[in-house]
């Protein structure tokens, strides 16, 4: 069953200078249990489309055009004591930064207390009860003690692994975990993952993980969304994005990946150049100025999503019937 149909969704943030299109039309559906990653370098848009679904873009910036259905219900249409229903309750967010989202001057037992109560009727006692539970079972050690503790008295990973508790303390439909694992050593990095892993499958709740990390996508999600310049550039399942990509940009990602699985040296070989400015985008493709494949249609008109299989579609020319031939790319008979 679908949970959550995005729509076109179009977010700006309006500063001083003009208008950067963060958001620039993102159509992507999300079913059932499913885990979606979505992945691209910093600025892509990634974060935003995120805060755009969970409706808390602030000035300067808004929504500006597009639908976000969760449920049979249009988010983008919702003030925000409405969406506050939503959050945390239907709807909940693990942010990039656990030191800056954890409140520290409350300790974790009032935070987390605070968000059962507002979501539940359970008593004060029922909810500090319930946040031993979760504190437990996302690995804190002795959360008797330990829930009385402020965030700085916590490591990085334990900060985390409390917000992940503090997120599924009300047993949200869908889990936005917006680089979950960023600034925590790899050793933390592969034990959130696992956290994440084994908490989806015991509730079967949806999740859409954000991540610049292409390891991480291939460690948790079903399928996977490629972004770059507030657009969709690839999307599919797991392996269609991993082992059958068909986006110059996927293609760049996957190159810049090291490989341990490689017995000779090799070099990685990084995507020369720089992310487009989105206060002035490009009238064509955003990939096409570091894009090895460029023909004068991609500056001109930014490709459609060519389906390449009934689970993947690319957002490439290259994909069309009149295009040139390219080794490793996929010729099509039509677009979307």
């Amino acid at each position: 069953m679908k949970i959550l149909d995005v729509k076109n969704v179009k977010t700006s943030f309006y500063t001083h200078l003009g208008e950067v299109q963060a958001v620039r039309g993102v159509t992507f559906d999300l079913e059932e249990g499913d885990v979606l990653g979505i992945v691209g370098e910093s600025g892509s848009g990634k974060s935003v489309t995120s805060l755009s679904v969970m409706n808390l873009i602030e000035e300067p910036g808004r929504i500006k055009e597009g639908e976000i259905w969760f449920n049979g219900v249009d988010l983008t249409k919702l003030d925000n004591r409405e969406m506050s229903q939503y959050r945390g309750d239907k709807i909940a967010m693990i942010f990039q930064d656990p030191m800056t989202s954890l409140n520290p001057v409350y300790s974790i037992k009032n935070q987390m207390i605070e968000v059962i109560r507002r979501h539940t009727d359970l008593t004060k006692s029922e909810a500090l009860k319930r946040a031993k539970e979760l504190l437990t079972l996302v690995g804190i050690p002795d959360p008797e003690l330990q829930i009385y503790d402020f965030p700085h008295q916590f490591s990085g990973g334990m900060r985390q692994r409390a917000l992940i508790a503090t997120a599924i303390s009300c047993n949200p439909t869908l889990l936005i975990a917006d680089e979950p694992t960023t600034a925590l050593d790899v050793t933390i990095q592969a034990q959130i993952l696992e956290l994440l892993k084994s908490i989806q499958d015991k509730t079967k709740m949806s999740i859409i993980l954000i991540t610049h990390d292409l390891g991480v996508i291939a460690e948790l999600s079903t399928h996977v969304i490629v972004m770059y310049g507030g657009l969709i550039m690839e999307k599919g399942t797991v392996e269609d994005v991993f082992y059958r990509h068909q986006h110059p940009y996927t293609k760049g990602l996957y190159k810049s990946i090291p490989k341990s699985t490689k017995k000779s040296k090799e070099r990685l070989v990084p995507i020369e150049g720089s992310p487009p400015d989105l206060m002035n985008p490009p009238k064509g493709c955003p990939f096409s100025p570091r894009c090895p494949h460029t023909m004068k249609i991609c500056l001109e008109k930014q490709a459609p999503l060519f389906r390449i299989s009934s689970s993947h579609t690319s957002a490439c020319w290259l994909q069309h019937e009149e295009a040139p031939e390219v080794e490793g790319f996929t010729r099509i008979k039509g677009a979307n």
